[in-house]
Formats: C-alpha cells, structure tokens, sequence
C-alpha cells in the first residue's frame, strides 16, 4: 500500500493540473445533477416489520387519515375571555374551515369533535390528519396551515401551530457553525507558521465536503435521507477532510525542512502519513457502515452517508492535496532558523528543539502507573451517569423556547394533558363487517380504558368494508416518557387476551409508538454493535501494529472514552448540568440512535489518533530497538499534529452544539466531548504511560501469529533506502516484531 500511496502522489504532483481539473468536474457534475434532479429529505423514522410500522402500513388504505402524519392547532383566548364565545367560536370555525382546504390534508377535528376544550374554556385543540407522512408533504402544506390560521389571530386568539408534522427541520449552517471553521484555520496557522500551508488543509476539506455532499442530496431523490444524516457528513466530512489533510501536510513540510525535493517529498509523505491516512480512513468507514447491522433503515442510511463522505475526504487527501503541493513547490518549506525548520531537524543538523510533547511524554511516563491510575479513575467517574442513560425520539417539547410547534406542546401539556401531544393509535382488525364488527370495536375500547395509564379512549373510527376500527388512546404520560413506553407494553401484552375475548387482531401504532419501537430496537442492538466494533479495534490494530499489547490497550481506552462520553450526555440532556449554559431547551432521554452513531464515529476517529501517534513509536522502535525512547520520541514526532487535529475537529464538532435542532445537538456535543476526552486523555497520556510500563512487551507477537498476519507496512519502512555497509546497529531499520523466540534488541 505504502508504495501504491508513493506513485499515486508522485503522479499527482506531476500531473497536478489534470487531477485539479478532475476533481473541478466531479464537483460541476454533481452540482449539476442537483440542480436538474433536486433533492427531498425524509426525516420519518420507520422500522419496517415492526408492529406499529405494519399496523400504520395496513392504515393506509382503509383510515388515510389516522395513517399520515398530523398537526395541532392550538387556540387560546385572552385573559378573561373564552373559546366558546360567538365571535372566537366563530373565528376558530373560519380558520378551521380554511385548514381543511390546505393541500394534503385528508380530515380537520375540531375541538367539539374531540371534546378538546380545556376546563376554564380558554384553549382549544384541533387536530389536522394528512394523507402523507410528513416527508412527502407538499412544499407549501405546513405554511398553508399557517395561513389558515390567520383568522382567528386577527380576531383575538393567540394560536400555536405544532404536533408531529412539525418536527426536525435539519440544521442550516450559520455564522456559529462557520466558527468551527474559523478556529481551525487558527490552529492551523499556528500549527504550520504560515497562512499558505493553513490554507491547504481547508480547501482539499472544502473540495471534499462539497462534493460529498452535493452528491448526497441527488441520491435522496431516490433514498429516504434525513436532514441528520446530512448534519451528520457535513461534521465528520470537513473534520477528517481537515486532519488528513493536516497529517500529510506536516510530514511534507517536515521533510522539506530536512532538504527533501519537494516532488520526492510530496511521494513520500503520501506513502508514508498517506497510508496511516488511508488506514485510519478505512476504520472510519467500516465503523460507520457498521450501523447497518442494527437493521433500522434511517440509521444505515446515515451511516453509509457519513462513510462516503470520510471515504471521499481519504481520496481527496491521497490525490488532489499532493497536486495542491506541487502547485505550491518549495514554498511550503518552513524557513531556515524558524521553530518548525528546528522541531524537524535530523540530529546531525543540530539539535533538535524540545516540544512540549516531547515534555509532557516524559512527564506521563515518569510515574506511568500513578497516571494510568489517575486516567482511568478521572474518567471513570465522569461515566457514572451513564448508568442512567434513556433513550427516546425527540419530541417537539425539545423545540427551541418560543418556536410555534414548542408553545402548542408546552400548552396542550399544561391544559390538557402531556399524552394529548402523542395519542397512541390502536388498530383493531376485528374480521367482522357490519354489527359484530362495531361491538366488537366497542368491547376493545372498553378493555382498553381499563389498563394502567391511559387517560381517555376515543370513540372508534370503524371501516364497515373491511371491519377494522382505529381507536385514539391517550396516555398519562408524555410521548418520550417511561410511563408511556410501559402503556404500550402493557396493550401489547393485553393483544392475545383481547383477541380471544373479541376475535380481533390489536395492534399499537402511531408515531408515539414507531418511536417507541425505533428505541427498544437500537438499545436491543447496543451491545451487539459494541461487540462488533471492539471486535474491529482488536483484529485492525492486530494487523497494523503485529503486537498483542497495543490493540487490548486501544480497545480499553476507547470503551472508557465511549463511557465517559455517555455520562457527560447524559449529565447534561437528562440531568441539566450545564443545560442553560449550552442552551439545552428540554431535558429528557437522549436520542436513541446516539450510542450507536457516537461508538461508531468515535471508534473511528479514535482509531486516527491511534494510529499516528503509535505508528511513530512503533518507527522509532523499529529504527532504534530501544522501547522507552522510542515512546517519548513517537509523541514528540506525532503529539503535535495529532494535538492540532484534535482541537481542529473539536471545534468542528462543538460549532454545532450551538444548533437548536434537537437531534443534531446532542450527537454533536457527544463527538466533541468524545474527541476531547480521547485525544487528551487517552491518546497523549494513557497510551504513553501504559506503553511505557509494559516496554519491549509492547511489542511482542507469537511467531505463528507473525507469520498468519499481512504486513501492511503502515509506516512506509519500504519506501526508505536501505543502510549502508558502515551503519551502525542502532541506525538499521529493525521492522519486524520481537517474536516469542527471538533475542530482544538491545537494552535501552
């Protein structure tokens, strides 16, 4: 690979005008297509199989109106005053007149209808069903409704628009998250001392991210893809396009610095930090694409999204980045004198300047079982609230404060109940037209008021055809709540003793119940994944590194990185901690496709880091022999830019917490916190300190398992030139592992 990764960006540097017009025309073509073919996202969660997702299937056609999505309009009259006086009942009548005539609406209730009127007549809700769900709405439904709705505002009322046809519009990037951008470029004109090397990085990121993107929102008018999944590879695309970028860019300067031609150099920077960048890539992509064994459409659409978008950042970095360099030649190199020409110098050049990781590898492997000890016990209680992880769909009570859809939530569940903002659906398929239909429909409903937590029962909405009735429950409890989930259990498990009773088939549906299903599905499949993705930690870093030691420590410190993510999420969206300061609209459960997305990114990302501060230590092991050196030696090589990269996609990731989407804020806010807690603390102080302890151990490998494993060569030990005949011991390339029966090299 590591001599593939050579050619490639020899060719590209030579050839840099043809791979520069080549990715010009990926980026029209798709810009193109976008603009003939357009775009939709879907924002829907379904599971398909499922029994509320098959009960809505079975809907459509007999109930259109119970089976897509709906809305709330939620009516309130001035202080002293009352819905039911002529000229607001009036008003309300126009204005819910008009609604019934907006585009896709199948049917309009009104308050009387449901006997939705609040005890002191100040507030009323109706409720607007539509024929479809909420991604195939029209373009101008919702603002329709709106409109509709001006009637009774004009004469007094106070009305809120919301229910779940409102829900999670995305995230349109802004000012706040162009931050993320600007700090990057901050760090990298520090990281390189100069704006033309900071400048790289960001626009091969830019390339990329436009690309990758561009090309996602044409396959969405053919796939069902969310506005989170977008959010989602814009994130992680500008990060990693960014860090790869930055990896190979600072091998390239480095060897410029060292008097390397920059054609030869921009070769083997490609060959070398782009092999590390191609490995560390491919980790994120399999972790990714890995959601799809969770089985939830929405979920591996959104994983495979994201593993195109990094995959498109790795072919950016390993083509159009090396033509970048060649347009700029010798004038990436640092200047002679400054502190980056002295930080990579080689030691017959003079000494080398002391950074600050080379410092602090000294001072975490001093004592490195005091800091193991203090690593492990800081993050480990940081993880405690993980213990109390709930999972749910967001609901609109997650809306910003002062949002139409988060007053009518906030004000059903104050005048009328917090279940009336999610009504469970109840399909009874009684197998029986005519009379013994409708008392059959009568019976359920009667069985259903009786069980534990429901609030009312609506009358049964019956289809004489097909002798299938829809029943509206309402529970105590709000959509996203325990009570509510356990009210559904408890129909469910009702279903067989009312079959018997009544002949019909009961199935829970509605949008309250698909989320309900979505989160038992993805918690029911955490602990799969997770064995899934340790299981890849261990076996990729087996084959990169040869050694047993390194991938069980970077398995460990990934699974404290994963808790420790956890429990702060859920320190701050269920507990409240910090929730003002980070502008938190609602506590609750978190989002219940999180774990799974932050374990697959993060794994990732941690697998990054990883690989580019060990592979310089294990370089420096197999150029010297000698354990504890080459420790201090690797991350005085690497500390610096895999610091950089880390703060770069820190900043990346945390612009988005700032978004008021209540699905996006949350997983941003957990890969930045992850990204933090993995680079810092467990990258650049626990791998240090437990390599330190273990020494030469670090990098035994039995000599049967040498011999199964492929060599992939990571650090590009092939493309350097052989030693002469007068070299000394110390100075001869040492790339295979300390084997069981082998004689250790030389004491450090």
């Amino acid at each position: 690979m590591a001599t593939l990764l050579y050619r490639l960006g020899r060719g590209a540097f030579r050839h840099r005008r043809l791979v520069l017009a080549a990715w010009a025309g990926v980026l029209a073509a798709v810009v193109c297509a976008l603009v003939a073919l357009g775009g939709k996202l879907d924002n829907d969660f379904a599971i398909p199989g499922s029994q509320s997702q098959r009960a809505l299937d079975s809907m459509a056609e007999n109930f259109p109106a119970a089976a897509g999505t709906s809305a709330h309009l939620v009516f309130t009259a001035p202080d002293g005053g009352a819905v039911t006086e002529p000229r607001y009942a009036k008003a309300m009548g126009d204005a819910l007149a008009a609604a019934g005539d907006a585009p896709d609406v199948a049917a309009v209730l009104s308050p009387e209808r449901t006997g939705t009127v609040s005890q002191d007549k100040r507030t009323a809700l109706a409720q607007v069903n539509y024929r479809q769900d909420r991604s195939e709405l029209d373009e101008g439904a919702l603002d329709a409704l709106e409109d509709a709705v001006r009637p009774a505002e004009e004469a007094g009322l106070t009305v809120a628009v919301g229910g779940p046809a409102y829900g999670s519009g995305g995230v349109a990037v802004g000012a706040l998250e162009l931050v993320g951008v600007l700090v990057a470029l901050g760090v990298l004109a520090i990281t390189f001392g100069s704006l033309l090397a900071a400048g790289m990085p960001l626009l091969s990121a830019f390339v990329g991210v436009g690309v990758g993107l561009t090309g996602l929102l044409v396959a969405s008018t053919g796939l069902s893809v969310s506005s989170t999944a977008v959010t989602l590879a814009l994130m992680l695309g500008l990060a990693v396009g960014i860090d790869y970028a930055l990896f190979i860019l600072s091998r390239h300067r480095a060897q410029l610095a060292a008097g390397t031609d920059p054609e030869e150099s921009a070769a083997l920077a490609s060959g070398t930090a782009g092999n590390a960048v191609v490995f560390a890539g491919a980790t994120v992509v399999i972790a990714l694409a890995g959601l799809s064994v969770v089985r939830i459409p929405f979920l591996t659409v959104m994983g495979l999204s994201a593993a195109a978008a990094v995959l498109i950042a790795v072919l950016v970095a390993v083509t159009l980045l090396p033509a970048l360099l060649g347009f700029a030649g010798g004038r990436l190199a640092p200047r002679a004198g400054s502190r980056a020409a002295r930080r990579a110098a080689a030691p017959e050049g003079g000494a080398k300047a002391t950074t600050g990781g080379e410092r602090w590898a000294r001072w975490v492997t001093r004592r490195p079982l005091l800091t193991i000890a203090a690593v492990v016990a800081a993050l480990a209680t940081v993880a405690i609230p993980a213990a109390d992880l709930r999972l749910a769909l967001p609901t609109n009570g997650s809306a910003p404060e002062g949002s139409s859809q988060r007053e009518a939530y906030d004000t059903i569940a104050r005048d009328f109940g917090p279940g009336f903002n999610g009504p469970l659906l109840v399909l009874a398929e009684t197998g029986g037209p005519g009379a013994d239909g409708q008392r059959a429909a009568g019976r359920i409903a009667a069985e259903l008021r009786q069980v534990p937590g429901v609030t009312a029962v609506g009358p049964p909405q019956y289809h004489a055809a097909s002798g299938d009735a829809v029943l509206q429950v309402i529970a105590r409890g709000a959509p996203d709540a325990e009570s509510t989930q356990d009210l559904v259990g408890a129909v469910r498990d009702r279903a067989p003793g009312i079959e018997r009773a009544t002949g019909a088939r009961v199935s829970v549906t509605g949008n309250t119940a698909v989320g309900i299903d979505v989160s038992d599905r993805l918690s029911a499949s955490l602990v799969p994944f997770a064995a899934v993705v340790v299981g890849l930690c261990l076996l990729l870093l087996l084959v990169v590194f040869r050694s047993l030691v390194i991938p069980v420590k970077a398995t460990a410190g990934f699974l404290l990185s994963v808790a420790a993510s956890f429990g702060a999420v859920v320190a701050v969206f269920q507990w409240g901690w910090l929730a003002d300061v980070l502008g938190v609209a609602r506590t609750g459960p978190v989002v219940s496709f999180l774990p799974v997305v932050l374990m697959a990114v993060l794994f990732g990302l941690a697998m990054d880091y990883e690989v580019f501060l060990v592979s310089g230590m294990r370089e420096e092991w197999a150029r010297t022999g000698r354990a504890g050196p080459a420790v201090v030696e690797g991350a005085r090589n690497a500390s610096r830019v895999v610091t950089s990269a880390a703060l770069i996609m820190f900043f990346v990731f945390a612009s988005f917490v700032t978004t008021d989407d209540s699905l996006v804020k949350p997983i941003a806010f957990a890969l930045a916190f992850g990204v933090f807690v993995d680079a810092f603390a467990v990258r650049m102080t626990l791998v240090p300190a437990v390599l330190a302890l273990v020494g030469r151990g670090a990098w035994w490998l039995p000599r049967w398992l040498d011999r199964l494993l492929p060599d992939l060569d990571i650090e590009g030990a092939r493309l350097r030139p052989a030693p002469a005949a007068g070299d000394s011991p110390g100075s001869r390339p040492n790339t295979a592992p300390l084997s069981e029966n082998q004689q250790p090299p030389p004491a450090d």
